[in-house]
Protein backbone atom coordinates (compact mmCIF):
# COMPACT_ATOMS: atom_id res chain seq x y z
CA UNK A 1 0.00 0.00 0.00
CA UNK A 2 1.37 3.42 -0.91
CA UNK A 3 1.76 6.25 1.58
CA UNK A 4 -1.15 8.72 1.65
CA UNK A 5 0.23 11.35 4.04
CA UNK A 6 3.51 12.75 5.28
CA UNK A 7 4.46 14.83 8.31
CA UNK A 8 5.83 18.33 7.88
CA UNK A 9 9.05 17.18 9.54
CA UNK A 10 9.54 14.38 6.98
CA UNK A 11 8.85 16.69 4.04
CA UNK A 12 11.03 19.43 5.55
CA UNK A 13 13.92 16.97 5.88
CA UNK A 14 13.53 15.97 2.22
CA UNK A 15 13.60 19.64 1.21
CA UNK A 16 16.65 20.31 3.38
CA UNK A 17 18.43 17.32 1.76
CA UNK A 18 17.87 18.94 -1.64
CA UNK A 19 15.47 16.29 -2.95
CA UNK A 20 13.21 17.55 -5.76
CA UNK A 21 9.69 18.06 -4.42
CA UNK A 22 6.47 18.66 -6.33
CA UNK A 23 4.31 20.54 -3.83
CA UNK A 24 0.99 22.21 -4.56
CA UNK A 25 -0.82 24.47 -2.09
CA UNK A 26 -4.59 24.30 -2.58
CA UNK A 27 -5.52 27.37 -0.51
CA UNK A 28 -6.89 30.58 -1.99
CA UNK A 29 -4.40 32.96 -3.64
CA UNK A 30 -4.84 35.39 -0.73
CA UNK A 31 -4.07 32.73 1.87
CA UNK A 32 -1.08 31.58 -0.19
CA UNK A 33 0.22 35.15 -0.44
CA UNK A 34 0.05 35.52 3.34
CA UNK A 35 2.30 32.52 4.08
CA UNK A 36 3.50 29.53 2.09
CA UNK A 37 6.26 26.97 1.73
CA UNK A 38 8.87 28.41 -0.63
CA UNK A 39 8.73 25.53 -3.14
CA UNK A 40 4.92 25.34 -3.20
CA UNK A 41 2.93 26.18 -6.30
CA UNK A 42 -0.51 27.71 -5.68
CA UNK A 43 -3.31 25.68 -7.28
CA UNK A 44 -6.54 26.66 -5.45
CA UNK A 45 -8.85 23.74 -4.71
CA UNK A 46 -11.76 25.34 -6.58
CA UNK A 47 -9.57 25.52 -9.71
CA UNK A 48 -7.74 22.21 -9.33
CA UNK A 49 -7.55 20.53 -12.73
CA UNK A 50 -6.14 17.00 -12.53
CA UNK A 51 -5.61 16.99 -16.30
CA UNK A 52 -3.44 20.11 -16.24
CA UNK A 53 -1.41 18.86 -13.26
CA UNK A 54 -0.72 15.53 -14.91
CA UNK A 55 0.44 17.16 -18.13
CA UNK A 56 3.24 19.32 -16.72
CA UNK A 57 4.91 17.17 -14.08
CA UNK A 58 7.17 14.16 -13.67
CA UNK A 59 4.64 11.49 -12.70
CA UNK A 60 7.35 9.21 -11.31
CA UNK A 61 7.74 11.59 -8.35
CA UNK A 62 5.12 11.96 -5.62
CA UNK A 63 2.83 14.98 -5.73
CA UNK A 64 2.59 16.52 -2.27
CA UNK A 65 -0.52 18.54 -1.40
CA UNK A 66 -0.66 21.15 1.36
CA UNK A 67 -3.37 23.51 2.59
CA UNK A 68 -3.96 25.42 5.82
CA UNK A 69 -4.53 22.51 8.21
CA UNK A 70 -5.00 19.36 6.12
CA UNK A 71 -8.73 19.23 5.27
CA UNK A 72 -8.63 20.85 1.82
CA UNK A 73 -5.44 18.91 1.10
CA UNK A 74 -7.31 15.66 1.78
CA UNK A 75 -10.11 16.76 -0.55
CA UNK A 76 -7.60 17.62 -3.27
CA UNK A 77 -5.84 14.26 -2.88
CA UNK A 78 -9.15 12.42 -3.18
CA UNK A 79 -10.04 14.41 -6.30
CA UNK A 80 -6.67 13.68 -7.90
CA UNK A 81 -6.76 9.99 -7.01
CA UNK A 82 -10.31 9.66 -8.42
CA UNK A 83 -9.10 11.21 -11.68
CA UNK A 84 -6.38 8.59 -12.03
CA UNK A 85 -3.38 10.57 -10.80
CA UNK A 86 -1.48 8.29 -8.44
CA UNK A 87 1.26 8.84 -5.89
CA UNK A 88 -0.51 11.80 -4.26
CA UNK A 89 0.46 12.55 -0.64
CA UNK A 90 -1.26 14.95 1.78
CA UNK A 91 0.93 17.02 4.12
CA UNK A 92 -0.40 16.43 7.65
CA UNK A 93 -1.31 19.59 9.53
CA UNK A 94 -0.77 21.80 6.48
CA UNK A 95 0.94 25.17 6.43
CA UNK A 96 0.00 25.85 10.06
CA UNK A 97 1.97 22.77 11.20
CA UNK A 98 4.83 23.62 8.82
CA UNK A 99 5.15 27.11 10.31
CA UNK A 100 4.72 25.87 13.88
CA UNK A 101 7.56 23.37 13.30
CA UNK A 102 9.83 26.31 12.44
CA UNK A 103 10.32 25.22 8.84
CA UNK A 104 11.08 27.94 6.26
CA UNK A 105 8.14 29.90 4.85
CA UNK A 106 7.60 32.93 2.65
CA UNK A 107 5.51 35.60 4.37
CA UNK A 108 3.53 38.29 2.62
CA UNK A 109 0.52 40.48 3.22
CA UNK A 110 -1.89 39.10 5.85
CA UNK A 111 -5.43 38.10 4.91
CA UNK A 112 -8.45 36.77 6.75
CA UNK A 113 -8.60 32.96 6.61
CA UNK A 114 -11.34 31.33 4.57
CA UNK A 115 -12.60 29.45 7.63
CA UNK A 116 -13.03 32.73 9.50
CA UNK A 117 -14.86 34.29 6.52
CA UNK A 118 -17.28 31.33 6.48
CA UNK A 119 -17.99 31.69 10.20
CA UNK A 120 -18.64 35.43 9.81
CA UNK A 121 -20.91 34.98 6.77
CA UNK A 122 -22.85 32.09 8.32
CA UNK A 123 -23.29 33.96 11.59
CA UNK A 124 -24.44 37.11 9.82
CA UNK A 125 -26.96 35.21 7.67
CA UNK A 126 -28.33 33.28 10.67
CA UNK A 127 -28.62 36.47 12.74
CA UNK A 128 -30.35 38.37 9.92
CA UNK A 129 -32.76 35.48 9.40
CA UNK A 130 -33.66 35.46 13.10
CA UNK A 131 -34.12 39.26 13.30
CA UNK A 132 -36.21 39.36 10.12
CA UNK A 133 -38.33 36.43 11.34
CA UNK A 134 -39.01 38.22 14.63
CA UNK A 135 -39.74 41.62 13.10
CA UNK A 136 -41.17 41.08 9.60
CA UNK A 137 -42.30 37.59 8.72
CA UNK A 138 -41.76 34.19 10.35
CA UNK A 139 -40.75 32.71 6.99
CA UNK A 140 -37.39 34.49 7.29
CA UNK A 141 -36.53 31.82 9.88
CA UNK A 142 -35.94 29.55 6.89
CA UNK A 143 -32.76 31.54 6.14
CA UNK A 144 -31.31 30.60 9.53
CA UNK A 145 -32.42 27.00 9.01
CA UNK A 146 -30.78 26.77 5.59
CA UNK A 147 -27.52 28.19 6.95
CA UNK A 148 -27.62 25.66 9.80
CA UNK A 149 -28.21 22.79 7.37
CA UNK A 150 -25.35 24.04 5.21
CA UNK A 151 -23.00 24.08 8.18
CA UNK A 152 -24.14 20.58 9.18
CA UNK A 153 -23.56 19.35 5.61
CA UNK A 154 -20.09 20.94 5.60
CA UNK A 155 -19.23 19.18 8.84
CA UNK A 156 -20.45 15.79 7.63
CA UNK A 157 -18.92 15.92 4.16
CA UNK A 158 -15.84 18.02 5.04
CA UNK A 159 -16.69 20.19 2.04
CA UNK A 160 -18.08 23.71 2.37
CA UNK A 161 -20.05 25.25 -0.49
CA UNK A 162 -20.02 28.66 1.19
CA UNK A 163 -16.23 28.43 1.52
CA UNK A 164 -15.89 27.57 -2.17
CA UNK A 165 -18.05 30.58 -3.09
CA UNK A 166 -16.11 32.90 -0.78
CA UNK A 167 -12.82 31.63 -2.25
CA UNK A 168 -13.90 33.12 -5.60
CA UNK A 169 -14.63 36.57 -4.17
CA UNK A 170 -12.40 39.46 -5.33
CA UNK A 171 -10.89 40.05 -1.89
CA UNK A 172 -9.60 36.44 -1.91
CA UNK A 173 -7.80 36.91 -5.23
CA UNK A 174 -4.30 38.25 -5.66
CA UNK A 175 -3.95 41.10 -8.11
CA UNK A 176 -1.45 40.35 -10.85
CA UNK A 177 1.61 42.56 -10.73
CA UNK A 178 2.51 44.75 -13.70
CA UNK A 179 5.37 42.41 -14.59
CA UNK A 180 3.27 39.23 -14.80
Amino acid sequence: MSKTSITVQELGAMLKDGKPIDLIDVRTPGEFQEIHVSVAKNVPLDRLSPEALGADRDTSRPLYVICRSGARGSQACAKLLQSGIGNVINVEGGTMAWDKAGLPVVRGKGVMSLDRQVRIAAGLLAFCGAVLALTLDRRWALLSGVVGLGLMHAGITNSCMMGMMLARMPWNQVKASAGS
